[in-house]
């Protein structure tokens, strides 16, 4: 990790607990009785980072400024009163996330390792705009995993692999948000940003007892994020609890005016009641792959669900659950988008194009190389040939598959509010529609099935609830009233390889 010389506060070590585990709403009645100011958290979360994540690797570099801005921000809240609920709460950001300070921006590539962006995306204008400290940028799948088939999810040349806390070097820590996700799981900051093309919230924040939520497309603003799948891509809250996701959800809405207050308070909703007379369904062509204990683990959250007085239908078909999917909107957005990206660096920087960062990591191939890059490769060369027309055609197929013979049929058939869909199962297809997800913890398996790639499946699970597009409100509701109900979430324990009872 970068940038880490920080003097901490000798008294952080001997804080109380609770401030570990704190929600937003906690740390905000501690500041506002005097007891905690914004430059102390960051004090105690710098040390944290310095403390652990030698280990975890889920922090690229930290920011030299975060202490003065936390100053800052507590003597405005001194003088002036608080923005919001996010005031001097620090925040991780992914690294592909834009951040014009002394933080980098790279993807977690060797080739944009220098690379400081001109401009914050919006997400961060919104994140300043409400008070939030940006404590440092998190480590990803390099190229958000559009790089090598082989490499690991978590692993870039930059900041190495990404190790889940719950089990350092076992359990699946999932990706490519993941660094955000381990990260939060561990303490390191109150919440972060990730962002999302299929499952790169999603599958991190189940994989390390976090709530992610991946908002509807175009809901969240991408400018100054790079880009990956752009007709998919979205950044999105990851959090330790509901609640404080959708605080922070509040912040990052896209309302065309950066420096605006966000139209609806997804906070408001939030009542433990929710779920009740809902209409649930299971998907159970996704529950397939699971093993016995994840099943039944599964089963235990419908119960809970019942028990809340949500009507289950069970089971519940969807036309295009069996679809062949291509990889033709893939091959045509995501050269475009990178070479779009690239290409507006400062001529300094050694890459301004795909072909450049293939050759680049040719040439430092070493370092940069240890998967190799068969997919940038291979993408760099595959969809030359694909025409816009055919592009769009093929977009407005996947969109109406995924939608209409999809969540939107099952939705409609079935009279669904959401559908209920295990793990991180079901996210290609509500990344493909547009729509949000949210997953929530439901607890931790002691068994597990070895994935492709060698993963360990075994460890925290989460259930994934899903709607149409704009549900971000009910998806929260429900996702609170099984929370609350259930309360899976464990802080892992950092000096033991052990997972929570």
């Amino acid at each position: 990790m970068n940038n880490n010389e920080f003097q901490f506060e000798p008294s952080a070590r001997d804080w109380p607990e609770w401030i570990i585990e704190a929600d937003i709403a906690g740390i905000q009645q501690e500041m506002e009785q005097g007891s905690l100011t914004s430059e102390l958290l960051v004090s105690l979360y710098l040390e944290r980072i310095n403390r652990y994540d030698g280990l975890l690797r889920s922090v690229l570099e930290v920011n030299p400024d975060a202490l003065e801005t936390a100053r800052m921000l507590d003597l405005e809240r001194r003088n002036k009163g608080i923005r919001g609920p996010l005031h001097g709460i620090p925040v991780l950001v992914k690294d592909n996330i834009g951040t014009s300070d002394k933080l980098h921006t790279s993807a977690g590539a060797l080739a944009l390792a220098d690379h400081r962006a001109a401009e914050d995306a919006v997400v961060i204008t919104q994140l300043r705009a409400a008070g939030a400290v940006i404590l440092g940028k998190t480590n990803m799948t390099e190229w958000a995993n559009f790089m090598s088939s082989a490499m690991w999810a978590g692993y870039s040349s930059r900041g190495g692999l990404v190790l889940n806390p719950y089990g350092p070097g076992e359990l699946f820590v999932g990706g490519s948000s993941s660094g955000s996700a381990a990260a939060v799981a561990a303490n390191l900051a109150a919440i972060a940003l990730g962002t999302e093309t299929s499952a790169s919230i999603i599958s991190p924040a189940a994989h390390n007892s976090l709530v992610g939520l991946k908002p509807t497309w175009g809901l969240v603003s991408n400018m100054g994020i790079i880009p990956g799948i752009g007709s998919q891509d979205t950044a999105g809250p990851m959090a330790r609890t509901v609640r404080d996701a959708a605080l922070l959800l509040n912040v990052i809405v896209d309302t065309g005016d950066s420096l605006s207050s966000a139209i609806q308070d997804y906070s408001i909703g939030l009542d433990v009641d929710y779920a009740k007379f809902k209409r649930i369904g299971i998907p159970r062509f996704y529950y397939s792959e699971l093993d016995e204990e994840a099943l039944r683990m599964m089963e235990s959250a419908i119960a809970v669900l019942r028990e809340l007085g949500a009507d289950i239908i069970d089971p519940v078909e969807l036309p295009c659950q069996n679809a062949d999917w291509n990889a033709t909107i893939l091959q045509y957005e995501f050269k475009k988008g990178l070479n779009r990206y690239l290409s507006g660096l400062p001529a300094s920087l050694p890459v301004h194009s795909l072909q450049e960062l293939i050759e680049f990591n040719n040439l430092h191939s070493e370092q940069a190389l240890k998967y190799g890059q068969d997919k940038l490769e291979w993408l760099n060369t595959s969809g030359d040939e694909i025409t816009e027309q055919a592009y769009l055609e093929q977009l407005q197929l996947s969109r109406s598959m995924a939608g209409s013979q999809g969540i939107d049929y099952a939705l409609q058939h079935y009279g669904l509010d959401v559908l209920l869909f295990p793990g991180d199962h079901g996210t290609d297809l509500a990344a493909r529609a547009g729509y949000p997800l949210i997953t929530v913890p439901a607890g931790y398996t002691r068994t597990g099935i070895i994935a492709p790639g060698g993963y360990n499946t075994k460890g925290p699970q989460g259930v994934t609830f899903s709607a149409s597009a704009n549900s971000e409100g009910m998806l929260l509701g429900i996702a609170y009233a099984f929370e609350q109900a259930t309360r899976h979430r464990r802080p892992p324990l950092l000096e033991k390889d052990s997972l929570p009872d």
